[in-house]
């Protein structure tokens, strides 16, 4: 199954634009573009499931190729042409496939922020008016927290694109380039004019844009958690840039698509990973907590008040929930890329994570590849007994 079309049980499932307003352009002979041949918007990250709904919850990556020309009709504005249904939050009923809802967080997206990273859905009370609300709470690789009605998402009721369904977005870094904020009655970016130019006549590439945050995101696969005692969302976050830069492309089966280059770079000189707890009632950060390395693992809540993360120097770390006070950590003897987990046996709680270095950004990071080659590599599972008075 790709993003933008599928099949099951014979019939034509997860439809991509509306006839009479098309997000894919089409050429001078009246054909869908190239782009549209070849797919974009693979979901590749664990979906969430709305039982009530019997909705398979799951975010759509980025379009293909990167290139954003290669997307748009000639001539005309990337804006009119947002490459539904990729880089955004995809609700398909269960039994049948078919998709009920969809918010997208980056139209036509230029920048491979895609939109995989976990939907959490939780329920919290309207601070204005009490009643409860049923939401879906993402934080995107784009740099920004979305909010969205999951029961608008679904209902079922008319076109799948929803982007009236966003209840708020807020940014979860600092230096975001490409969109100054959202416009959260149309639930579409306030864009600045970030793209990167085509290349000119005779030129190998177009001029290079500085971008913020990169392709590998203000954050990235690695989980956000909840806990429903703060009410707080826990994102392992990253601060970082990149120079980009538009291609010539053509496409060539079993090479990367993009009709992009790039170079990764810092945007602070005294942190790349920031641990960051925000509130989905405003967008405001509760705390936050700084790493010299980007920060590649998922965090963990527990009902004990502790949140869980591991950093890419090898330390598995406990903070406070509330305060993001450093608790405790452990040295795991290599970088952690992986998600802490808990269990309870023998009515003793235990959490455990695997470490072991590697992933994008060591292969595609960059000045941040230079700056982890000290990390050791190993491959381990650690696990750890809480003490009862943590709990």
């Amino acid at each position: 199954v790709e993003g933008h079309m599928g099949r099951l049980n014979g019939k034509d499932s997860t439809p991509t634009g509306d006839a009479s307003a098309p997000s894919w352009p089409k050429d001078k002979d009246g054909k869908l573009t190239e782009a549209w041949d070849h797919g974009g918007g693979a979901p590749w990250q664990t979906a969430s499931f709305d039982i009530e709904k019997n909705m398979v919850v799951v975010g759509t990556g980025n379009p293909a190729p990167w290139n954003t020309w290669k997307r748009t009709q000639e001539g005309d504005d990337p804006r009119n042409w947002p490459s539904l249904f990729t880089s955004g939050q995809a609700y398909v009923d269960a039994s049948t496939g078919e998709l009920k809802g969809f918010f997208q967080h980056t139209p036509n997206d230029a920048w491979d922020f895609s939109g995989n990273n976990s939907v959490v859905l939780f329920e919290y009370k309207d601070p204005k008016t009490g009643k409860l609300v049923k939401a879906s709470a993402h934080a995107d690789r784009n740099g920004f927290f979305f909010v969205t009605d999951r029961e608008k998402l679904t209902n079922g009721a008319g076109y799948p694109n929803k982007p009236t369904a966003l209840i708020g977005a807020w940014p979860f870094v600092e230096g975001i380039t490409w969109a100054k904020g959202w416009d959260v009655a149309a639930g579409k970016p306030i864009e600045t004019g970030n793209r990167p130019p085509e290349p000119k006549a005779g030129a190998d590439k177009g001029d290079s844009v500085f971008v913020s945050p990169p392709f590998l995101g203000g954050t990235n696969w690695m989980p956000m958690s909840y806990s429903p005692d703060t009410g707080l969302f826990y994102i392992p976050a990253n601060h970082w840039a990149m120079d980009y830069w538009t291609e010539h492309l053509t496409y060539k089966a079993g090479s990367a698509y993009l009709g992009q280059g790039f170079r990764i770079k810092r945007l602070f000189d005294d942190h790349v990973g920031t641990l960051r707890a925000i509130d989905p009632k405003t967008g405001k950060i509760a705390w936050e907590h700084k790493e010299k390395f980007p920060l590649w693992a998922g965090t963990l809540t527990t009902a004990g008040g502790l949140l869980f993360t591991g950093t890419s120097d090898g330390f598995i770390k406990a903070f406070d929930a509330k305060t993001g006070k450093e608790l405790w950590k452990f040295q795991t003897g290599s970088g952690i890329v992986s998600v802490p987990i808990t269990w309870e046996m023998d009515g003793e709680q235990y959490v455990g994570i695997s470490s072991g270095y590697g992933g994008a950004v060591p292969l595609w990071g960059g000045d941040m590849a230079e700056l982890t080659k000290q990390v050791t590599q190993g491959s381990s599972f650690w696990a750890f007994k809480l003490p009862k008075i943590a709990r």
